[in-house]
Formats: C-alpha cells, sequence, structure tokens
C-alpha cells in the first residue's frame, strides 16, 4: 500500500499538470466574476470622484474665492472715503443698503480657520452664490443686514464648491469673525454652536429660535451641514457684535495684514 502511495506521488511530481487540470468556470461563475470586477471598479471610481470633490475642488474653488475677496477689498481701499451709511450715532455701525441677488457686499474673515482665511459674501443662497469660484458665501435675504439689531444669517457648503464653511465647528470662544464692507468692518464674538434638523428655519428668525421675539442686539449666524458629505442637519454657529470700525480708522488689527495689498 505504501508502495502504491508513494508510486502516485511520484507520477504527480513527474507530471505536475495531470495533478492540477482545471475544470472550466461555469456560465454563473464567469458572470460572478466579471460584475465583482465592474464592482471593484466602481467603488475605486468613486473613491476618486469624492476625492476630488471633497479636496481638489475646495482647494482650487477655495483659492478662487479668497483671490475674489482679495480684489473686492483692494477695490474698496482704493476708492474715494465714503460718505457715512444710514445709522443712528457716529459709534453705531453702519447699516448696509442696497443688497442684489447675485452680487457680492462684503467679505467674511475667520482668524481661526486661518491668518489669511476670507472669502467673498454676496445676496442670495442659490447656485448662482454658493456654487461659483468668486462667490461662495451667501446672505439669506429675508434676514438682517450688518448694522441691523436681530440676525444675520450666511450660509456656504461645509465641501464641494470651495467649503467656506468646511470648519467652523473649530470656533472657539473668544474668537472673531470679522465682516467687511465697504463703509468698514464689523467685528463678532463666537457664542456658541448648536445642531438642527434641516428643518428647524427657526434659527433664521430675528432673535434665533425664538420666533416672535423683538430682537436687542445683533447676532451673526453660520449656517452649513452637517455631518460631513450629508445635509441630514445643519451645524449653526452664533456670533454677537461686539465693534465698528469705519473704514477711516483702518482695519483692526488682527486682519490689518489682510488689507495690505499684496506684490
Amino acid at each position: 500500500m505504501a508502495r502504491a502511495y508513494n508510486r502516485r506521488m511520484s507520477a504527480a511530481v513527474e507530471h505536475p499538470a495531470k495533478s492540477r487540470v482545471r475544470r472550466p468556470r461555469t456560465i454563473a461563475e464567469t458572470v460572478r466574476l466579471v460584475i465583482g470586477e465592474i464592482l471593484i471598479t466602481s467603488a475605486v471610481l468613486i473613491a476618486l470622484f469624492v476625492g476630488w470633490k471633497v479636496w481638489f475642488n475646495d482647494v482650487v474653488f477655495g483659492a478662487s474665492q479668497s483671490r475674489a475677496a482679495e480684489e473686492l477689498s483692494e477695490e474698496w481701499r482704493q476708492q474715494p472715503e465714503p460718505e457715512p451709511a444710514a445709522s443712528t450715532a457716529p459709534n453705531k455701525p453702519a447699516v448696509l443698503a442696497g443688497l442684489v441677488d447675485g452680487k457680492a457686499f462684503g467679505t467674511i474673515m475667520i482668524p481661526r480657520l486661518g491668518d489669511d482665511y476670507r472669502r467673498p459674501i454676496a445676496e442670495g443662497t442659490g447656485n448662482n452664490v454658493l456654487n461659483t469660484p468668486v462667490l461662495g458665501v451667501g446672505h439669506y435675504s429675508k434676514t438682517q443686514v450688518p448694522g441691523q439689531d436681530g440676525n444675520i444669517v450666511l450660509a456656504s457648503h461645509r465641501t464641494a464648491y470651495g467649503g467656506a464653511f468646511h470648519n467652523i465647528h473649530e470656533l472657539r470662544v473668544g474668537d472673531h469673525v470679522y465682516l467687511e464692507t465697504r463703509d468698514g468692518w464689523y467685528q463678532y464674538t463666537y457664542r456658541n454652536t448648536e445642531y438642527v434638523l434641516a428643518s428647524q428655519v427657526e434659527v433664521l428668525s430675528p432673535v434665533p429660535m425664538q420666533p416672535g421675539v423683538e430682537p436687542t442686539d445683533s447676532v451673526l449666524t453660520l449656517t452649513t451641514c452637517n455631518p460631513f458629505l450629508s445635509t441630514a442637519e445643519r451645524i449653526i454657529v452664533y456670533n454677537v457684535f461686539t465693534e465698528w470700525f469705519p473704514r477711516s480708522m483702518g482695519a483692526p488689527k488682527e486682519i490689518a495684514h489682510l488689507m495690505k495689498k499684496k506684490a
């Protein structure tokens, strides 16, 4: 019996091809193999697309939006000193007026998000504002404007099209947010963050989340989708008005470096 076993093993060594005869694949196995390869290829392509959408697209659009904001600031810097806008007293902030849908009226600067963080702000929250390489941040037209008591609400994407509000969850107590307009700079100080459902439009009320209540101060509300790559919720970042810097006084020290023309 041992000799017979040894002869079989010897034959297998001398003729390995005979010991490894492959059975032809059935049609079902071939189909499964092809579908598997298609699924793997599709997954790779989707991953590449998401990477482009989330990273490369944001880098390109973000850089373009930053340049647009810089050019807007430079345009205001070169213009003659503007006539004082409507305000109740010299130390009161100018009240912005004459906003036109799709047209930039200001820039937003958030030092916590980078020393050079600056994006344009335009009226409206449609694709003509949020999905363009020269705007990216939009103002809800039915909310208050800089200089008014109430709720100034701005929106932007968390990812894609520049993702201007990608990292607003990083704001901390004491951080400042600046809005620049032709008249000067509005300084807001971070207060708190909350997460709400997309249907909770009460965040747009003059006093956020308290419809019908009369406002007594000015709040800047930043809104974007949450979590990343989802529209299920909204992240809401509240900031309160703390100081007004007319253009004649120059920019606040914290952002003065952004106002210097680059060589």
